[in-house]
């Protein structure tokens, strides 16, 4: 892959729990839940290219005040994605998230942002890594990541960890205030 070559652009949809049960807590404070979740067809967008060397950065209505280093979820996906595959089959990359959705609003951006980028990266580098593994990656970084992975209407349960797609779902419109 030569830098400059292949610029993938990865939405990472909103995410919004049409309904959520808490059904218990763990001993770890995680919550269990049952929940029924849609993701929109609006939210943030990645766009990943080989590089010469890592690089990532942010911008876009909600970019302020986001770390550019390990303290987001972007960079540790990419880092924990790399540890699995191993660097040899991982080059460096420049990602450029452009920031749609309002940090810590409730509508899963920072987890749907490292799912697009375990995602498209998974993708870029040909790996040969199957939906669990990327589900157990991604369950390392949020309980919520293996739900964002799939992006599709689906019911989550244990703490969002455990994923059954819906098959069938109705189109809905929603405004999101």
């Amino acid at each position: 892959m030569e830098p400059g070559t292949e610029v993938r652009t990865w939405l990472a949809p909103a995410k919004i729990n049409l309904a959520l049960h808490v059904t218990g807590r763990r001993d770890d404070g995680y919550h269990l839940i049952e929940s029924l979740a849609v993701f929109t067809r609006f939210g943030d967008r990645l766009e990943i290219e080989p590089a010469e060397q890592d690089e990532f950065s942010v911008f876009g209505r909600y970019a302020a005040g986001l770390p550019l280093d390990d303290g987001n979820l972007v960079v540790k996906a990419r880092d924990a994605l790399r540890r699995e595959a191993g660097v040899q089959r991982t080059p460096p990359v420049a990602i450029r998230l452009e920031k749609n959705l309002p940090v810590a609003s409730g509508v899963g951006g920072g987890s749907s942002d490292a799912a697009a980028a375990l995602n498209g990266l998974a993708r870029l580098w040909k790996l040969d890594i199957d939906e669990i593994s990327l589900a157990r990656i991604g369950l390392s970084l949020g309980a919520d990541l293996p739900m964002c992975l799939k992006s599709k209407p689906l019911v989550a349960r244990g703490i969002g960890d455990e994923v059954s797609p819906l098959s069938a779902f109705p189109a809905l419109g929603l405004v999101l205030v």
